[in-house]
């Protein structure tokens, strides 16, 4: 397992900060006294954010579908603090509609964001980290959507699951290379944010729109409060996991419907958000 992570007086980057869970990670990161590098696409909100934090706060306008612009956000946070303890590689986007219906645009973008920003994070942060030699945490998120595939999400659904296969490959080197960087799957299930109000989703058909507005009520209506969720998450970074599922309940039961179906080679299920 990899050292403690520096928490109180630690440096946090954070991508995806400016919203939901990210936000959420950057306001619970500040009251445990972490200083915090802030990424986002959006700079209004960032900034924002940023004001209310009582903490040393860097904010980066970042697009993480950019090797540059992320190696950018990498030299910046070593030249304004001088180390890394905590990265969230956080940022993610939805698209929603049939499969086929999605244009190569929304694809395309859902990929890039979700997945290649990920990616982007690794590649820019983790040589530095290992010329550093110190204990660190890498935590991507992914979702339980990346276990458990669905129906009118599928961009979402694929790129996340990609999340967790790179995850576990990059948890597999660590681990070669003698576990200096800890690493994290993050899998939040529903967690209030403003995720389907994202513009690049297409709600016209009949059944995305349907779908969408189940998705809105649900995580009103069970999602947690961002900062809520955050505060389970650092509560497994603080015990070296892995796996951050904080909320089991979300998963466990249809991954292992799921598993089931898999070995007794029976069709794939169409999901239960009621379950959720």
């Amino acid at each position: 397992m990899a050292g403690t992570v520096k928490i109180e007086g630690g440096i946090a980057v954070i991508t995806g900060a400016a919203s939901g869970i990210g936000l959420g990670l950057a306001r619970y990161a500040a009251k445990a006294g972490m200083k915090l590098v802030l990424a986002d696409i959006q700079a209004a909100p960032l900034d924002g954010l940023a004001a209310e934090l009582n903490t040393e706060t860097l904010t980066i306008v970042t697009d993480v579908r950019d090797p540059a612009a992320v190696e950018a956000l990498a030299d910046k946070a070593w030249a304004r603090f001088g180390a890394v303890d905590l990265l969230f590689n956080n940022a993610g986007i939805m698209a929603t509609g049939f499969s086929w219906q999605i244009e190569p645009e929304r694809w395309k973008r859902s990929m890039e964001v979700n997945f290649d920003g990920v990616l982007n994070g690794i590649r820019a942060f983790v040589p530095r980290l290992l010329k550093a030699g110190r204990p660190a945490r890498i935590v991507n998120t992914a979702s339980v959507g990346g276990f458990l595939p669905s129906p009118l999400m599928a961009p979402y659904s694929v790129s996340k699951a990609a999340v967790v296969a790179l995850t576990e490959s990059l948890h597999l080197e660590m681990r070669m290379l003698g576990d200096t960087i800890g690493i994290s799957l993050l899998a939040p299930g529903p967690v209030k944010s403003g995720i389907f109000d994202d513009p690049f989703g297409a709600y016209d058909d009949p059944a995305a729109a349907g779908f969408v507005e189940t998705m809105r009520t649900m995580l009103t209506q069970n999602g947690l409060e961002p900062e809520d969720f955050a505060a389970r998450v650092f509560r497994d970074i603080e015990a070296g996991r892995f796996w951050i599922i904080p909320q089991p309940e979300a998963l466990d039961p249809l991954l292992r419907r799921r598993i089931d179906c898999v070995f007794d080679r029976t069709d794939p299920e169409l999901l239960d958000f009621s379950d959720l």
